[in-house]
């Protein structure tokens, strides 16, 4: 994990385990249940929303994308994810927009798996997602460049 992402993650963590909670509203849907959201932002590229209400939470996450190859396999990347979603519990079929994923743990989930654990899955993917697309696009460069050396191998002869 590169130093300048550490310090964004405590800050989800600590804002998203209150919110997390089970209560059930049964078919309640009210303004008073929603809390007000949070953003988290490094720039305006990298950040994380958490909208939270009495029974559910939703981070959605912006990564960071310098170019045009991190943009482009980082929307490869998440379509890829986004496509099997139902393997991802909490995960969301659409991120909210403006963002490139979107997680949504409900009372549900919270009474079915460890909350802890659901919260300490969504930093480690955090903590992972920037240094996944890195090796990928250092794969597309090293593999760009052998491909560019064999054809000027061919050109020259």
């Amino acid at each position: 994990l590169l130093p300048t992402t550490r310090p964004l993650l405590p800050v989800p963590r600590s804002g998203r385990e209150p919110a997390a909670c089970s209560v059930h509203p049964g078919a309640v849907s009210s303004k008073e249940l929603l809390l007000q959201p949070v953003i988290i932002s490094r720039n305006e590229k990298e950040k994380v929303l958490i909208e939270g209400s009495i029974n559910s939470v939703r981070v959605s996450i912006a990564v960071k994308q310098a170019d045009e190859i991190e943009k482009i396999l980082c929307h490869k990347f998440m379509r890829f994810m986004m496509m099997r979603a139902e393997n991802f519990f909490i995960l969301r079929r659409k991120p909210v927009e403006g963002y490139d994923i979107s997680f949504l743990i409900t009372n549900f989930h919270t009474e079915q798996m460890y909350k802890h654990k659901l919260v300490d899955f969504v930093i480690h993917f955090m903590e992972e997602i920037d240094k996944e697309i890195s090796e990928m696009k250092l794969s597309v460069n090293a593999r760009a460049r052998i491909v560019a050396e064999e054809f000027l191998k061919n050109v020259r002869l």
